[in-house]
């Protein structure tokens, strides 16, 4: 039966150490996207904010202040459904690179396992096929049980994401039918 060798946990240790520095970066990534796409929006709305009161304050009769009011429901609407989209986008991408990272370290290490457990079937004492064989089997089982697992949880992602294009979607249809028909009333 063959052990590790000192060299290669330490290799093992420092890509360990590498893996978690590149998730950290990545988390910090997304959280730096994160920042970037509220500041945009606490300045957009500031903005805004101060485009609206000067309008607010330069209405002349109540059918303009409520013109002017229909006016700001849909751009809202879409604003805060883009917004929304961003976020999922942004948590997206980063969940994204982290399973990445997480698939490639458990396809090593299932490559690292498989060969110590390779070797101590060449090295296995005579009458111990059964165990062997044993071992194997369970080897195998798990690792049809991590595939599946993995499967699902993409399929989980892809309806989520086709529902929040659909939630998206449908929020600013209504919105859109609602504007119209108070301009119409």
């Amino acid at each position: 039966m063959s052990f590790m060798t000192a060299e290669q946990v330490i290799a093992a240790n420092k890509a360990n150490v590498e893996t978690l520095f590149g998730l950290t970066n990545k988390a910090f990534e997304g959280v730096e996207k994160l920042v970037e796409l509220n500041l945009q929006v606490a300045k957009t709305a500031l903005s805004e904010a101060a485009d609206t009161t000067r309008a607010a304050l330069s209405v002349k009769d109540a059918q303009e202040f409520f013109a002017l009011q229909a006016g700001l429901l849909q751009p809202a609407a879409e604003k805060a459904a883009a917004y929304s989209r961003h976020l999922y986008d942004i948590a997206a991408a980063t969940n994204a690179e982290v399973g990445k990272v997480a698939e490639e370290t458990a396809a090593d290490a299932q490559k690292k396992f498989m060969s110590v457990v390779d070797s101590a079937v060449k090295n296995a004492p005579a009458g111990t096929e059964n165990a062997v064989a044993l071992v194997k089997s369970a080897v195998a089982a798990a690792n049809n049980a991590y595939e599946s697992v993995q499967k699902a949880a993409k399929q989980a992602a892809e309806v989520a994401e086709a529902n929040i294009q659909a939630v998206t979607s449908t929020a600013v249809k209504a919105t859109q039918a609602a504007t119209k028909t108070k301009r119409a009333a």
